[in-house]
């Protein structure tokens, strides 16, 4: 089931932390570990897609994280896309793959991906989503960033609600927000007509404190009722 054909409902990602180079060095096992945890409570509270980001895990070790994601998530709503990693994604059945600047091209993957397969790629720019335009081959794009966040804090180039609306209406592909975005600036976002949005940070925080259902909850409510449906 493509998580973007659910409407009226707007989609909601979670993308995972993935190692911060200011963070604590935390031992593989132990982040393996709570990576697994994460996804299992996100699965749970009804997030939609689950983007699987580490960078500098491992490939055994992303491996572990994606299959066993993959598994929780069977029967459910939640679609696990990797980042970047296709092999790893097809290897272990996930959902779809997010692709980067040094990724195949999307052609390509395509081509190798069974029907059903999720294909996004970020983009930062109105000329981004123009040039996506008439992909045929991405389900979706990642616009961003849209307000500064601890993620990128020294973002230069802000898309703000401005740019993120004229984004929506220049790429002709569903457009999912993120940076920055809280539950205070939800509405605002969903007022651009965007198809969803991802976060880190809230739904992390809200992991941490055992209140990652009830923010999913008030974001969805947030947003559904708030958001313009293109």
């Amino acid at each position: 089931m493509n998580a973007f054909a659910r409407s009226p409902a707007r989609v909601i990602c979670l993308v995972t932390p993935g190692g911060a180079p200011s963070s604590p060095a935390v031992p593989i096992p132990e982040r393996v570990a709570a990576l697994g945890a994460l996804i299992r409570e996100a699965t749970s509270a009804g997030i939609d897609i689950v983007q699987i980001r580490e960078p500098d895990l491992p490939a055994r070790s992303l491996t572990e994280v994606v299959a066993a994601a993959v598994q929780t998530s069977r029967g459910t709503a939640t679609r696990i896309v990797v980042n970047d990693r296709v092999d790893i994604a097809l290897a272990t059945g996930a959902d779809g793959a997010h692709l980067g600047v040094r990724s195949l091209p999307t052609a390509r993957v395509r081509e190798m991906t069974p029907p059903g397969f999720l294909l996004g790629r970020s983009i930062h720019t109105v000329d981004d989503a123009r040039g996506v335009a008439a992909e045929r081959n991405l389900d979706y794009v990642i616009a961003g960033t849209v307000f500064a966040s601890a993620s990128k804090p020294n973002e230069t180039r802000l898309l703000g609600t401005d740019g993120l609306a004229a984004v929506v209406r220049a790429a002709n592909l569903p457009v999912v927000a993120i940076g920055g975005i809280d539950l205070e600036t939800l509405a605002s976002v969903a007022r651009t007509g965007a198809a969803g949005f991802a976060a880190i940070r809230l739904f992390t925080d809200a992991f941490v404190r055992s209140r990652l259902r009830e923010t999913v909850n008030r974001a969805r409510q947030a947003f559904d009722t708030t958001g313009v449906i293109p």
